[in-house]
């Protein structure tokens, strides 16, 4: 049977960071969402700080335009997506 391999937080991260990316380059989101998308991921990269203090970052960023309602529907999604994933990181 194969078992999934297990991802160390600072490779979440990274996938994370990629995601973000995704938000970052769309030109069709509102300008102060990519801004915000954009201070999650300086805020998952940031290696000076812990792996929680970096997803607790980053989460509160998100938190913070998900209530946008000029937001698209897809980017919703990825938001919600990406807090999911900072909570597994959150929590190791």
């Amino acid at each position: 049977m194969f078992k999934a391999k297990k991802l160390s937080p600072e490779d979440k991260l990274k996938n994370i960071a990629f995601m973000l990316d995704e938000i970052i380059n769309d030109t069709t989101v509102p300008r102060n969402i990519r801004a915000a998308a954009q201070n999650a991921k300086d805020a998952v990269l940031n290696e000076n700080e812990e792996f929680i203090v970096r997803s607790a970052t980053a989460i509160q960023y998100l938190d913070d335009i998900s209530d946008d309602p000029n937001m698209p529907l897809h980017t919703r999604t990825q938001i919600w997506s990406i807090v999911s994933e900072l909570e597994t990181v959150k929590n190791e």
